[in-house]
């Protein structure tokens, strides 16, 4: 994916709109599972998916990590992908930017429940899966689309 129609623009075009318009999906639809779901599950689809309100004071997956630590992986995350963008984002496609706003985006989401709250806010359950949010499909998409990306250049 070379060419014109790939690349150009300022490199806050995509990247900044993106991950502010993920941060905002994520704090609403966090906002909506604390004012709207209590103890125990809620079923939607038939079932197939789940609302169960958690709080996750670790890091990915609930694994267990220090409050210090998780902030500190998540402002490094931001800071180095912004700076990147920044030096560079006008130079790579679009599709990048994007992806790299998601993941900004996500992280954004997640690092301001830990400082506001000490714990990520999750509450979407496949019941095979941890429970997750918004934020974290954002840095799984972004994550995807960055691999995809890289594999189409080969």
């Amino acid at each position: 994916m070379t060419g014109a129609s790939t690349r150009g623009g300022r490199p806050l075009a995509l990247f900044g709109p993106t991950a502010l318009l993920t941060v905002v999906l994520d704090q609403a639809a966090k906002a909506l599972a604390l004012a709207y779901l209590g103890p125990g599950a809620v079923a939607v689809l038939g079932g197939l998916i789940q609302f169960t309100l958690s709080r996750n004071s670790g890091s990915a997956f609930g694994l267990p990590t220090p409050a210090w630590a998780a902030i500190a992986v998540s402002l490094a995350v931001c800071v180095v992908v912004s700076v990147y963008v920044l030096r560079s984002g006008a130079a790579f496609p679009r599709v990048r930017r994007v992806a790299l706003g998601l993941i900004v985006g996500g992280a954004l989401g997640n690092l301001a429940d830990r400082l506001r709250a000490g714990a990520v806010i999750d509450f979407i359950d496949f019941k095979i899966w941890p429970v997750f949010n918004i934020a974290d499909i954002a840095i799984t998409v972004g994550v995807a689309a960055l691999m995809i990306e890289a594999l189409r250049r080969k």
